[in-house]
C-alpha cells in the first residue's frame, strides 16, 4: 500500500480557498463523486451548495485528501494542520516558492507536511477518472472510464493540454507535480501504476530528481506489463563543462537523459501527439511491440509516403516471404505489386472476405501491421463502404494475433468516436502517419536489464585539467595501451630524451584543452631537430606514431549530476563535432552493451570492413571503454575523461590524445 492511496483515491475531499473550492466541487459533482466534499471557509455558511466548516477541527474526520486553494503564507498553516490531524495528503495549488526565489519558504513547507504527502506546490492538482475525485480547480477535456492510462507531468499547462485530447486515448488519471517539494516523479508515478486499472503511463518529465528511483520505477512497470512512455524537455542545454571538451558538447544534457531512459527501457517521444499515439499502443497492446511491420493500402502513393517517412525513424518493411506472397497473388491477382509496403489497389474495395483475406495473410507473416485508411467526413460524405474495410482489420488482428493499426494520414480524417469504436474492438487507431511511425518506434524500445541501476551522481565540483603526459600516465597505469613517449618542461628536454623513439614521430605542445586548434600538434616527424618552440606552451611531449590505422574514434566520459557517469563513443579526430555520430551510454555498461551501442553508429560500416577497408578492432574500444568506467568508478576525484581520438587498429586499439579533468 503506498502512501499516496488515500491522496489519489479519497473517500472523502477537504477544499479550501472560496473560489478554487467552488470550482473542484463543480468538478467532482459532474465527475459524480460519491463521497463528501467538505468546504472550509471561515465565514462563508455555504460554497456550491455544500455546508461550509469554520476550520479543519469541525470536520467529521480527518480528510483523504485536501485541495489548498490559499495562498502561499496560509498554505504553510494548513498542512501543517493536517498532518497533525491525520490526514491522507493534499494538493498545494499556490505558487511563489523556490520556482520564485523562495526557497526557504519551501523547506518550511515541507517540514510542516513531515510524514504527510503533499502535490506541489505550484501544482494544479490531480484528477482521477476512474473514481470520479477531482482536485482540480478547472475545466477540462476527459470523461468517466474503468480502465485507462495515466498522464503526469511537472508542467501543469501541458497536462493540461494533454488532458484535452480528442483521439480516443482513455485517459484514467492526471497527475501534476508541481515543484515536488515532498512527493517525486518516481513515487508519485509508482502510486499510480499500483492501480490494476491503469494500462500505461506517460509522463512530461523536466528533470530526473532521484535517477536510481526513477530506474527502479521502470523496473516496477516492466514486472507488472505497463508501459512508460516520456517527453524529456531541455534537450538542448549544454552541460557545465562544454568549452572544456569534445564529449561535453557531443553528449549534453539531452543525450544522457534519452542513454537513461533507453537504458530502463521507458520509451521517449518528442511531441504531446506521439506520446497519446504510444499510449494508445500501449493501452491496448502492452509496454512493446515487434520490429518487424508491415504497411497495407489501396493506393501507390500511399505506400510510396508511408516507405519515405518511415525511414528517418529507422522503421524498414522486410520483404514478403513466399508463402505469404503466393497467398495474395491467390486473391489480389496479376496486377498488383505484391511486396511490402503493400498497394493492394481497390480490387477488393468493399469485399469484406477478400479484404480479411489479405490482410490477414499479410499480418501474419509479420509482428505488427499499419493499415493506412483515411475516412471520408461525416457532414458531407456517407462512410459506409469503408466499414468493410475496418471490420477486415479487426478480423485480421483477431486471427493473426498481432497488432494491427489502421493509421489515418491526417490526424481529422479519422474521427475520435471511430477511434473509441475500434478500440472497443481491441484495436488501436493511430493518427497522423509521421506521428504513427513515431509512435511504432518508440513502442519497439527493448526492455531495461533487470536489477540495473546507474551509478551515484556527485554535485558539480571544480576541476583541474591533467597535462596529457600525466593523463597518459594515468592511462598506463590502468592498462590502456598509449604511445611510447617522452615529456619535459623545455623544447630542448624533450628533443634529448626522444633520441631512443622511432619515426615518425608527434610533438605535442601542453597546456591546451584541444591542441589541435592552438596549433600545438606535428605530426609525422622524422626527428625533432630543428623544431621551433610552441607559443603558450607549459611543456612537451613527444610520441611514437600509431601505423596501421583502421579507425579514429572518440571515447569519452564524464560525471553527470544526475545520471552519475555516461560514456559517449562516436567517430573521433579533428572532426569529432561536426560528424556529431556518437552514442551514449550511462554506467554500469558491459562490454557487449558497448559495442552494441557501437554498432548504432551512422558511420559503423566505415570500421567493419566497408568495400575492403581494413576491419577495426572494436572488441579492443569496448574493452578500453570497460576499463576507464572502472577507474573511473573507482576514483570519485576523476570528473571526466575524454580520448579523442583512439587509433583503432585491425588488431588492438592506441589511446593517442587524452583530456582529464580531475579534482
Amino acid at each position: 500500500m503506498s502512501r499516496l492511496d488515500r491522496l489519489l483515491r479519497p473517500r472523502h475531499i477537504a477544499v479550501l480557498g472560496a473560489g478554487w473550492a467552488l470550482n473542484v466541487i463543480e468538478q467532482c459533482r459532474k465527475m459524480g463523486f460519491k463521497g463528501p466534499v467538505w468546504p472550509v471557509h471561515p465565514t462563508k455558511t455555504e460554497i456550491g451548495g455544500l455546508k461550509t466548516y469554520a476550520s479543519l477541527a469541525e470536520l467529521p474526520e480527518p480528510p483523504d485528501a485536501t485541495f489548498i486553494g490559499v495562498n502561499r503564507h496560509a498554505t504553510l498553516d494548513v498542512v501543517a494542520e493536517l498532518a497533525a490531524m491525520g490526514a491522507g495528503g493534499a494538493i498545494c495549488f499556490a505558487s511563489g516558492w523556490t520556482e520564485a526565489g523562495e526557497p526557504g519558504l519551501q523547506d518550511r513547507l515541507v517540514a510542516s507536511a513531515g510524514d504527510m504527502p503533499i502535490l506541489g506546490p505550484n501544482c494544479y492538482g490531480v484528477i482521477n477518472y476512474l473514481d470520479g475525485a477531482l482536485l482540480w480547480p478547472d475545466q477540462h477535456g476527459g470523461a468517466r472510464v474503468e480502465k485507462g492510462v495515466a498522464l503526469v507531468s511537472q508542467s501543469s499547462n501541458i497536462v493540461i493540454n494533454l488532458g484535452m485530447q480528442q483521439r480516443g486515448l482513455p485517459v484514467a488519471y492526471v497527475a501534476c507535480l508541481g515543484n515536488a517539494a515532498v512527493v517525486g516523479l518516481a513515487e508519485l508515478t509508482g502510486a499510480l501504476l499500483d492501480d490494476p486499472r491503469v494500462t500505461a503511463v506517460g509522463l512530461y518529465i523536466e528533470g530526473i530528481d532521484d535517477a536510481p528511483a526513477f530506474a527502479a520505477l521502470a523496473e516496477k512497470a516492466r514486472a507488472l506489463g505497463k508501459g512508460v512512455v516520456a517527453i524529456k524537455s531541455g534537450k538542448t542545454e549544454l552541460s557545465r563543462t562544454a568549452a572544456a571538451s569534445h564529449t561535453a558538447s557531443l553528449a549534453g544534457g539531452g543525450a544522457a537523459s534519452s542513454a537513461f531512459l533507453r537504458q530502463i527501457g521507458v520509451a521517449e517521444v518528442d511531441t504531446p501527439s506521439e506520446l497519446i499515439e504510444t499510449l494508445k499502443i500501449f493501452h491496448v497492446h502492452g509496454p512493446r511491440i515487434g520490429t518487424r511491420i508491415c504497411s497495407l493500402s489501396c493506393s501507390g502513393g500511399e505506400a510510396g509516403l508511408v516507405a519515405d517517412l518511415a525511414a528517418p525513424y529507422g522503421i524498414d518493411f522486410p520483404p514478403v516471404p513466399k508463402p505469404t506472397h503466393d497467398r495474395l497473388f491467390a486473391v489480389l491477382g496479376e496486377i498488383p505489386t505484391i511486396s511490402n509496403p503493400l498497394d493492394y489497389h481497390t480490387f477488393i474495395w468493399g469485399d469484406g472476405p477478400k479484404t480479411t483475406e489479405v490482410f490477414t495473410a499479410m499480418l501474419e507473416a509479420y509482428d505488427a501491421g499499419l493499415y493506412i485508411v483515411d475516412t471520408p467526413r461525416t457532414d458531407r460524405c456517407s462512410d459506409d463502404w469503408y466499414q468493410p474495410a475496418l471490420d477486415a482489420m479487426v478480423a485480421a488482428q483477431k486471427t493473426a494475433g498481432k497488432p494491427a493499426f489502421p493509421v489515418a494520414s491526417m490526424p481529422e480524417n479519422f474521427g475520435e468516436g471511430r477511434v473509441q469504436a475500434m478500440m472497443d474492438q481491441g484495436v488501436s487507431a493511430l493518427l497522423g502517419i509521421e506521428t504513427a511511425l513515431a509512435a511504432v518506434k518508440a513502442a519497439q524500445t527493448p526492455a531495461g536489464l533487470a536489477g540495473w541501476r546507474p551509478v551515484a551522481a556527485l554535485p558539480p565540483r571544480e576541476a583541474r585539467i591533467l597535462s596529457e603526459a600525466e593523463g597518459k600516465a594515468l592511462l598506463a597505469s590502468a592498462g590502456v595501451p598509449v604511445p611510447k613517449a617522452v615529456s619535459g618542461t623545455t623544447l630542448a628536454e624533450v628533443q634529448a630524451r626522444a633520441k631512443g623513439l622511432r619515426a615518425p614521430l608527434a610533438l605535442k605542445g601542453l597546456g591546451f584543452a584541444h591542441k589541435t586548434e592552438a596549433g600545438a600538434v606535428r605530426l609525422g616527424l622524422a626527428s625533432l631537430e630543428g623544431q621551433a618552440e610552441m607559443a603558450g606552451a607549459t611543456g612537451y611531449l613527444a610520441e611514437e606514431m600509431v601505423t596501421g590505422i583502421a579507425g579514429e574514434i572518440l571515447l569519452g566520459l564524464r560525471r553527470d549530476p544526475v545520471y552519475g557517469v555516461t560514456l559517449t563513443l562516436g567517430m573521433g579526430g579533428v572532426t569529432a563535432e561536426v560528424l556529431a555520430d556518437t552514442v551514449t551510454l550511462v554506467l554500469p555498461a558491459t562490454e557487449a552493451e558497448v559495442l552494441a551501442a557501437l554498432r548504432r553508429l551512422r558511420l559503423w560500416p566505415l570500421l567493419d570492413a566497408y568495400r575492403g577497408r581494413p576491419k577495426a578492432d572494436m572488441g579492443a574500444i569496448a574493452a578500453m571503454a570497460v576499463c576507464l568506467g572502472a577507474l573511473m568508478l573507482a576514483d570519485e576525484r576523476l570528473e571526466e575523461i575524454e580520448i579523442n581520438p583512439v587509433l583503432v587498429r585491425e588488431q588492438g586499439a592506441v589511446a593517442v590524445d587524452a583530456l582529464i579533468r580531475r579534482t
